[in-house]
């Protein structure tokens, strides 16, 4: 078999990509789109973002998740958190919130890796069983729950120390690195390390949340979700009590405004090429067979519980990301931003566009943004709030007239599964015919 020489797909997907980038640029430079529009261009994209990580966790991992908002949220308020304090300096320290954020996602990987190497439930049922042969039941049960508490605090005591001590290093670290940059560069710097945190942020908490919600089943997993995206907005309202900076319902503000065109594109770049690698490996394909049957992938020997959790960790660091470019977009944060009702934004999105279909996703979101804002500015003064009659309604035409929505499970461009390599099989020569068989042939 010979080696097809088919076109490098991702060779015409990069010139649409860098055309799409260049005319947003020249649009605004030549003043075609005022600074409104520019900004709705900007907010397409970064809820094309966030939507990809609900279309990982609902439609490739097929877990119905209500609490995608919540993962929005933390991304938003802890990279606002390392910004504001690099400006204002709230913490004490122009690097204080980003020590602090990065020391306490480590203290807490330290504890869970100390967790999981002493064993801690195992610990705690082995003492149970040795003290129940020589002790009544309620006091074998007492002193091994006494035993569990013991080694959880030695397990929080040695995390908490490893955090304090890689809190002190990190503020030298960056003072003497950092903050030596000239000012442009330490800026972007900064926020760099303030989108990375705050999307690791949130995939570290989608992790430990999802560590217990995942065993549920999916109707039962939504509504755990949303209540906790309940929970998040909540704490959002009472924040001042914990950080005075965050200002709890009176809404964060002095958020630098840091977000550009050029961030946000990168980071849908960049999102969009780390999730259309990982659907296509081979973790990818073992997450969307979860999706199509569970029993069935756990009967193959996958193992379920780790590609849920994956799947919604990688969602919930998407979710972050777009968080902190959102926070930096608009200066200005208050808790009615993550409300429930718009934690049904990016479900809307990618069930119209097509669950289990990035492009669309993509297109799907910046139709929305597109929807949303332009009816604001085609319908009459006082007639506003009805664009939140008309797309619901053409929402409800698209389910009805195509379920599978706009672009069902297909892929356009380099976005489009790889094929197989193809290989050069050798075929055995044939053993020559014996007379006996030719004769029979000719019979």
């Amino acid at each position: 078999m010979l080696r097809r020489r088919a076109f490098p797909a991702w060779i015409p997907t990069a010139l649409v990509a860098i055309f799409v980038y260049l005319a947003v640029v020249y649009a605004k430079s030549s003043d075609l789109i005022t600074t409104y529009w520019y900004q709705v261009i900007q907010l397409a994209a970064l809820t094309a973002v966030s939507a990809l990580g609900l279309n990982l966790i609902y439609g490739f991992n097929g877990q119905f998740s209500l609490g995608h908002v919540g993962f929005y949220a933390i991304g938003a308020y802890g990279s606002a958190l390392i910004t504001k304090d690099f400006l204002t300096k709230w913490s004490g320290n122009e690097v204080g919130s980003l020590s602090w954020i990065i020391a306490g996602q480590a203290g807490i990987l330290v504890a869970l890796l100390l967790a999981g190497a002493l064993r801690v439930g195992s610990v705690w049922k082995r003492a149970r069983a040795y003290l129940e042969t020589g002790l009544k039941r309620h006091e074998a049960l007492v002193l091994a729950a006494l035993v569990g508490v013991i080694l959880l605090a030695a397990v929080v005591a040695l995390s908490a120390i490893a955090t304090w001590v890689l809190e002190k290093g990190l503020v030298v670290i960056l003072q003497n690195t950092v903050l030596k940059l000239p000012e442009a560069l330490a800026q972007n710097v900064i926020f760099l390390l303030a989108l990375v945190n705050g999307g690791t942020v949130a995939a570290l908490v989608a992790y430990l949340v999802g560590l217990p919600l995942l065993r549920l089943g999916s109707d039962y997993f939504g509504i755990a979700t949303l209540g906790f995206a309940i929970m998040v907005y909540t704490a959002l309202q009472n924040s001042d009590t914990v950080i005075a900076t965050m200002k709890g319902a009176r809404g964060m503000v002095a958020i630098p405004r840091w977000t550009t065109w050029p961030w946000v594109y990168g980071g849908l770049v960049v999102c969009l090429v780390i999730m259309r690698n990982l659907i296509y490996s081979s973790h990818g394909r073992a997450v969307t067979s979860v999706r199509e049957d569970e029993i069935a992938a756990k009967t193959m020997g996958i193992d379920v519980a780790q590609l849920k959790t994956l799947a919604f960790s990688v969602g919930g660091f998407f979710a972050g990301v777009a968080g902190g470019l959102y926070a930096h977009l608009y200066g200005f944060l208050h808790p009615s931003s993550f409300n429930v009702i718009r934690g049904f934004d990016p479900l809307i999105i990618i069930v119209f566009g097509g669950l289990g279909s990035m492009t669309g996703t993509l297109v799907a979101s910046v139709m929305f943004a597109l929807v949303i804002e332009g009816l604001r500015v085609v319908l009459p003064q006082g007639f506003e709030d009805w664009r939140f009659v008309i797309y619901p309604i053409i929402l409800l035409l698209v389910m009805l007239l195509r379920q599978q929505g706009l672009l069902g499970t297909s892929e356009w461009g380099w976005l489009r599964p790889p094929l197989s390599p193809e290989r050069d099989i050798p075929v055995p020569a044939r053993a020559p015919r014996s007379r006996i068989a030719a004769e029979a042939e000719e019979a």
